[in-house]
């Protein structure tokens, strides 16, 4: 069983990042595939029922060849809410691909004068990554067009907008066979496997030494998943972690190469030779609990054989 706490700031990199306040705003964007209308604007009314104001940019629903709108447009689009200083909050609206063919093409000028959370996850992982690559740190969470968005009572939006207020994190989970025990401190990146996969030998990919990585995946055969794994090891992105949470490995398939091991076991045996801790099972990713992450700040993971523990420290 799952339990959300409670919900806090998480360190000095999240100290310049604004707190979610009664009447600020946020801004919905389409970096990626194209959005369902109902289902956004269904999530756009829960958040303005909550006391926010919310932005729907012109052009949110264009289609070009399944992406929200043409490249320039989902560029020119997330450009605008980058560079406004009244924006506190940017929500991505659905994944699918497309984030990494804007990358290039943003300016972060503005956004350094005035940062702001970037939200999302799955292909949001695109810009999760080149944010902390430029030394800036988002949240990992759900998006419009999941059904918690709809439902402000679920653990998922409660841990959205309480992570975005600035709160303590406190996520309990259960353990699994498969784990490594262990308590480290550490800052916590990553995201999605297959776009953290993408993205190595680029500008955009992440530095993981001393980090606490998280990763999750969807709709992936169980020999992808291992040689996703072994090109980041060969990478030298899993030698130096100080732990590994492994997330919702959601429809995951046997293949004739792993007919006999289960997705943990085929995880363990490209990290199993090092000896940090390592859990599997947290909620977060392509599953119907997707407890928001504050990536790029600082986690304590304590693994027992009893139980799991993510916390967040407050800011000081």
């Amino acid at each position: 069983m799952f339990a959300l706490l409670t919900l806090m700031t998480a360190g000095a990199t999240a100290q310049s990042m604004p707190r979610l306040l009664p009447g600020d705003t946020i801004a919905i964007v389409a970096p990626s595939g194209k959005p369902d209308s109902a289902q956004v604007m269904a999530a756009v009314q829960v958040l303005q029922a909550q006391g926010y104001q919310v932005i729907v940019p012109d052009g949110l629903w264009d289609d070009w060849n399944g992406f929200a709108g043409s490249h320039a447009q989902r560029t020119q689009i997330l450009q605008q809410m980058l560079d406004r200083p009244d924006v506190k909050v940017i929500l991505c609206a659905r994944g699918g691909y497309g984030a990494v063919n804007i990358l290039d093409h943003l300016d972060f000028t503005a956004f350094r004068e005035h940062p702001k959370w970037i939200c999302g996850y799955s292909d949001i992982t695109a810009l999760h990554a080149h944010l902390h690559t430029l030394g800036f740190p988002t949240l990992h969470s759900i998006m419009p067009t999941t059904s918690s968005a709809k439902d402000p009572n679920s653990e998922s939006f409660r841990s959205l907008i309480s992570a975005l207020r600035g709160d303590k994190l406190n996520y309990t989970f259960d353990p699994a066979p498969e784990n490594r025990c262990g308590t480290v401190t550490g800052t916590l990146v990553g995201g999605n496997l297959s776009i953290l996969y993408s993205l190595l030998e680029s500008p955009s990919s992440i530095n993981t030494d001393g980090k606490i990585l998280f990763i999750e995946d969807v709709d992936e055969d169980i020999y992808h998943i291992h040689r996703m794994l072994v090109a980041l090891d060969r990478a030298g992105k899993l030698k130096n972690l100080k732990g590994l949470i492994v997330g919702g490995m959601t429809r995951i398939e046997v293949d004739k190469y792993f007919k006999d091991v289960t997705i943990n076991e085929a995880l363990l045996d490209v990290c199993g030779k090092y000896d940090y801790p390592i859990c599997f099972g947290f909620p977060a990713g392509h599953c119907k609990r997707n407890l928001a992450l504050r990536l790029g700040c600082t986690v304590t993971l304590t693994i027992t054989p009893e139980g799991c523990t993510l916390l967040s420290e407050p800011e000081k």
